[in-house]
Order: C-alpha cells, then sequence, then structure tokens
C-alpha cells in the first residue's frame, strides 16, 4: 500500500485564548491530497487549560505521532520549524493612569540627568563658548545662538535616530531599539523552546546510563 505524502510546516509562532481548542490548522500549513489536507485540519492536537499559564510548546514529533495514529496511511513530511509557540492571551488590565504617569516622569528625569551629566562630563558648555569665540572673537557665558540650535539638533537626531514621531514612522527601516527587542524576542524563544520543550528534558531513568 503506497503511503500519501503529506508536507507539514510548524508555524513558528500563535497566539491562542484561553479555553480555545488548537487545531492542526491553527499551528501548520498542510500541503499533499485536498482531502486528506481538509480532514487533517480540523484535527484537535490541544485544548488551553489553566494549567498551561502563559505559553504551551507544540513539538512537530508529539504532532506527527498524533497524526499517524489516525493516518496510518499518510506520510508526513515536517518542513521548517521543530515545534510551535502556543502564546496564551491574557486578560488586559486597563492601565492605571497614575502608574503611567509616575513612569513617564521617572523616565523624563532619567533621560533628562544622563543628557545633562554627558555634557558636563564632556565639558559641552565651554565647547559652545570656544565656538562662539572662534566665530565671532567674542567671549560670552551664554552662546544662546548656538545653544539654541544645537539643543534642537538633538531632539531631531533622537528622533530620526529611533525613527519614530510619537506612534509614526518615519521610513520603513527598524530602528535600533526594534532590532534589539527583535534580538531579545529571538533569544526569549529559543529559551522556552528548549526549556519548556518536553522533549529536552532529561528522562530520570537515562541519568544512570
Amino acid at each position: 500500500m503506497s503511503h500519501q505524502p503529506v508536507y507539514l510546516r510548524m508555524n513558528y509562532k500563535i497566539e491562542a485564548n484561553a479555553g480555545s481548542p488548537i487545531r492542526l490548522k491553527d499551528i501548520a500549513k498542510l500541503s499533499g491530497e485536498r482531502k486528506l489536507v481538509q480532514e487533517l485540519k480540523e484535527i484537535q492536537l490541544h485544548t488551553v487549560t489553566k494549567e498551561d499559564r502563559s505559553l504551551v510548546i507544540l513539538d512537530v514529533f508529539n504532532v506527527i505521532v498524533e497524526l499517524q495514529k489516525r493516518f496510518p496511511e499518510a506520510d508526513f513530511q515536517p518542513l521548517g520549524p521543530g515545534q510551535t509557540i502556543v502564546v496564551i492571551k491574557q486578560a488586559k488590565k486597563k492601565p492605571s493612569i497614575l502608574i503611567v504617569l509616575v513612569i513617564w516622569v521617572l523616565l523624563f528625569i532619567g533621560a533628562a540627568m544622563a543628557i545633562m551629566n554627558f555634557h558636563f562630563d564632556v565639558s559641552m558648555e565651554a565647547v559652545h563658548q570656544r565656538i562662539y569665540y572662534l566665530l565671532t572673537g567674542e567671549e560670552v557665558n551664554h552662546p544662546l545662538w548656538i545653544q539654541i540650535p544645537y539643543s534642537i539638533g538633538l531632539g531631531i537626531g533622537m528622533i530620526l535616530f529611533f525613527n519614530h514621531l510619537f506612534k509614526k514612522r518615519i521610513n520603513e527601516e527598524p530602528s535600533p531599539l526594534e532590532v534589539e527587542l527583535f534580538k531579545y524576542e529571538q533569544d526569549l524563544d529559543s529559551y522556552v523552546t528548549y526549556y519548556e520543550n518536553p522533549h529536552n528534558r532529561r528522562d530520570p531513568d537515562d541519568e544512570g546510563n
């Protein structure tokens, strides 16, 4: 009896609500005989429970084992990621205006102090005074026509660097902050898929071998 090939590509990450069933069509893309694929898509593989907490790892090995029990005539060929991260949606709490305001004030003061300390360390005021003297031949304590444009340029430079003006993106390129957050998320996903995947946990019976 010839086996029908079915190509299965796991999605990298999905979101699911608490208590909702997770079917094969939710976590993978399938290619094969049309009727067989339609049946496979509706197979329920997991139901999100409270014990799952914030995420579930569905390994392609477990998925194929379960599918082969129901469709032994199919030849499943896995492609792509070895597992799917199921992130369980949590009920969103309304943010406290007071907490948001306190955090905003702390960030504002911290950023202002960091900028001022940097300028003090590099003697920026003395540099501006020197530039003013070289251009005009006069010595002044507060060369405002240099300091004001410099301050405006500093703010514009930060906007261009982070590539955002409030919620609006200036161009399609990711900002350095977005790149770092993307790298952090990748590292976090790698950690989660390794330590939350049951196949990566050592069996106590095998430790003595």
